[in-house]
């Protein structure tokens, strides 16, 4: 149902409601940050590190070039396994502070289970198949490891199908979610 009442005065408007909500979810409130802090930076180092993996390795980058005509330059071979490692040391930090903290293990369900073994696996799964570096496995036409390689996929496209499911869909709602929130508060004149 729309919203018919006037805005307070001096709200801004919609679209900047809505971004500062998005902003301001980035990072928690002041009188949670200090409790927070390990939990955001952790988890802060996790998505960055997935990002770097996903959108920096070469492999991968030649992998959506040959699906859509994309390209960009990747990062240095270095680069990622410093990403990868710290992902999954994060992803070890976050499933044990999951299970160890009394809050946080009486509020996880099965789909936390889940998608973190699902996001795991990926990552462990792509570790096992770098053997050398990644400009000489783009050199050669054919795939030398066709067995880890296909356990890998296999493990993306099992990530793939639980996405839409499970909480992963964050990654895509949140969004949409604290701009709708950031809308509806600034028009009613709350400061965020």
């Amino acid at each position: 149902m729309p919203d018919l009442s006037p805005a307070r005065e001096g709200a801004p408007s919609d679209l900047i409601g809505a971004l500062r909500a998005v902003q301001h979810g980035l990072w928690p409130r002041k009188e949670f940050a200090q409790a927070a802090l390990g939990s955001t930076i952790n988890g802060y180092v996790f998505h960055l590190g997935l990002a770097l993996v996903f959108l920096g390795y070469a492999p991968h980058i030649a992998f959506v070039q040959r699906l859509s005509g994309l390209s960009w330059p990747p990062l240095p071979d270095a680069v990622m396994y410093l990403a990868a490692g710290a992902t999954i040391v994060s992803l070890l930090l976050a499933v044990v502070s999951r299970l160890t903290n009394a809050v946080l293990r009486k509020i996880s369900t099965a789909d936390d289970l889940i998608t973190w073994t699902l996001v795991m696996l990926p990552m462990l799964t792509g570790m096992s198949v770098v053997v050398e570096p990644s400009l000489a496995i783009l050199a050669r036409d054919h795939v030398t490891y066709p067995i880890p390689l296909a356990i890998h996929l296999l493990s993306v496209e099992l990530l793939l199908i639980w996405f839409p499911f499970g909480k992963l869909m964050h990654a895509f709602l949140f969004v949409f979610s604290r701009g709708a929130t950031g809308m509806r508060f600034s028009h009613r004149g709350v400061q965020l």
